[in-house]
């Protein structure tokens, strides 16, 4: 097929473009390489895709709504992966516009290119981030996503509803993928494991928020491209179940529209991950303890029955592999 990946140049993005291009597809890769953060890494990155005669470079913002209508024109692809973000809960903070532009305004341009073309299946990036102020775990795509905390949560809890009502308006198959905590090679530098990384390395002192009394659901990224990949061929319905009276959110019973976690359904204590991100650099951590932050979930746990029953796959890569192969491509990419 040709398929669309926005973000090719992105952490997640990179990975399934890559994929999809040794599986045989066509990929039309787009980016606006944003220096939010180092666009070398990002060029890095592309040029794992640029050995490919399939692979279709196009770097440009999305909003510029001309541009992205004039490359669906072209490329009439079949399939459309939406990756593309601004990125961050804290960066939200500072820069509530980039958030606005990237993340809303973006959105609805790429939705608008996909009413106007119609691929088969439109798979859209969403967050763990949305359960906000909920605090009941496991986290099940029927929770409450009412009390985003962040600027982030609210945008993406956005676009999980522009994204029914297009599909309600216009019958376009679309699934939202709810992330929690990617994390492996190629990552972002922005996230907490890249970081502690950097620090742990040139022996500088770490941040560990709330004490370190958190836990997150680390997933492996090759967990969430398998995943992706199962979902490609398997559209949605509407649900004859659904009751109106009683809507749930997961499923519509007036869209061809699902939301599904992809999340490991493990979520490990921090201090461990930090414990065997110290075994596998050989060196031990300088920390400062300090309060947890603002927006911040103290701890996140995907259920993803709904996403094995569809699928037949869960990530389950354990972190001691993770994060041993994201410290393997960390020391050879920075040579350290």
């Amino acid at each position: 097929m040709t398929i669309v990946v926005t973000g090719a140049a992105g952490f997640i993005g990179n990975h399934l473009a890559l994929r999809l291009l040794r599986d045989g597809h066509e990929v039309v890769g787009i980016d606006n390489m944003s220096a939010y953060y180092d666009v070398g890494l990002k060029q890095a990155r592309l040029a794992r895709l640029q050995t490919f005669d399939t692979f279709h470079e196009q770097i440009f913002d999305l909003c510029d709504e001309k541009a992205l209508n004039g490359l669906f024109d072209r490329h009439r692809p079949e399939m459309v992966f939406h990756l593309a973000a601004q990125p961050g809960v804290r960066y939200s903070l500072e820069h509530p516009q980039s958030y606005i532009q990237s993340n809303l305004v973006a959105f609805a341009n790429v939705l608008e290119a996909v009413r106007n073309h119609t691929p088969r299946h439109f798979i859209y990036a969403s967050s763990s981030s949305v359960y906000g102020g909920n605090t009941g775990l496991p986290s099940s795509e029927q929770s409450n996503t009412d009390h985003p905390l962040t600027l982030y949560a609210a945008s993406k809890k956005a676009n999980e509803a522009m994204a029914h009502s297009y599909s309600h308006l216009f019958d376009i198959p679309m699934t939202g993928v709810r992330f929690f905590t990617v994390y492996g090679e190629w990552g972002r530098p922005d996230m907490a494991f890249f970081k502690f990384t950097d620090a742990i390395l040139k022996g500088e002192t770490i941040s560990v928020h709330n004490e370190g009394r958190m836990s997150r659901d680390f997933t492996y990224v090759a967990d969430v491209v398998e995943t992706l990949i199962r979902l490609m061929p398997l559209p949605p319905d509407s649900d004859d179940k659904w009751d109106s009276n009683a809507p749930g959110t997961a499923t519509s019973g007036v869209a061809r529209h699902r939301l599904l976690n992809i999340g490991n359904a493990n979520p490990e204590p921090l201090m461990r991950y930090l414990e065997v991100l110290q075994e596998a650099l050989g060196k031990r951590a300088d920390m400062k303890m300090i309060p947890i932050q603002p927006g911040e979930p103290k701890d996140t746990w995907a259920d993803v029955k709904r996403l094995h029953d569809l699928t037949g796959f869960t990530p389950a890569t354990p972190i001691e592999t993770g994060i041993e192969n994201f410290v393997t491509w960390y020391k050879a990419h920075y040579g350290t």
